[in-house]
């Protein structure tokens, strides 16, 4: 056991020290583009995304006619796993 602090952990994992596009707490500031089209994560709820900046890395899904972006690499898999609660975030 060790009394080491351990660093704060986002949806995905990621560290500032492992991403150095990350923030403070770890997420990558994906508002860096300024006044691009913007919408929040349905897995983070209230985590503001580009569009354009999440759909060029692949943080995007497809649900019923409907895209949704993602903050993080971790929030794809935790909205498959219920996409229609996610989805319902968003509404």
């Amino acid at each position: 056991m060790s009394n080491d602090p351990q660093a704060p952990s986002s949806c995905c994992g990621t560290t500032s020290a492992a991403n150095p596009a990350a923030d403070s707490s770890g997420r990558e500031n994906l508002l860096a583009g300024g006044g691009e089209d913007t919408t929040t994560c349905p897995v983070m709820v209230g985590t503001p995304v580009v569009k354009a900046v999440a759909e060029a890395q692949g943080l995007f899904r497809d649900f019923e006619g409907e895209r949704y972006w993602f903050c993080c690499a971790g929030c794809g898999p935790a909205f498959d796993s219920d996409p229609a609660k996610y989805a319902a975030n968003m509404a």
